[in-house]
């Protein structure tokens, strides 16, 4: 299967953002309307304040955990990178010497077997 093109894979990332911030804000609104409709004394505008007050904070909150993550994200992708290069680098060394003393090895035959 191929690839996206970056601009079209840079879009339908957008897309999903757009997706996923409009479903955090209808969530809050469901959620402020359930706390506020928990206070039935409220009258019509302190209800109106308080669903805006309660939704507010709570995209507040989901875009702070959600920045949370991205950060964390970038941490261990930088820390991922940084461990498969350092084992990279081990394998190759590694292999590099092998192949030294397997080819040392050879060597040291060839010449026991020319001494005979």
């Amino acid at each position: 299967m191929r690839q996206p093109e970056p601009d079209v894979a840079a879009g339908i990332a957008r897309l999903e953002g757009y997706l996923l911030a409009q479903s955090k804000v209808q969530e809050a609104e469901r959620e402020a309307e359930a706390f506020a409709g928990r206070m039935p004394w409220l009258t019509t505008a302190q209800r109106e304040e308080v669903v805006r007050v309660y939704t507010e904070d709570r995209i507040a909150l989901s875009r702070q955990v959600l920045e949370a993550l991205v950060s964390r994200a970038h941490e261990l992708r930088a820390e991922y990178t940084a461990r498969y290069d350092e084992l990279r680098r081990r394998l190759l060394c590694a292999s590099v010497a092998a192949l030294l003393g397997s080819t040392a090895l050879c060597v040291l035959a060839g010449l026991l077997a020319a001494r005979r």
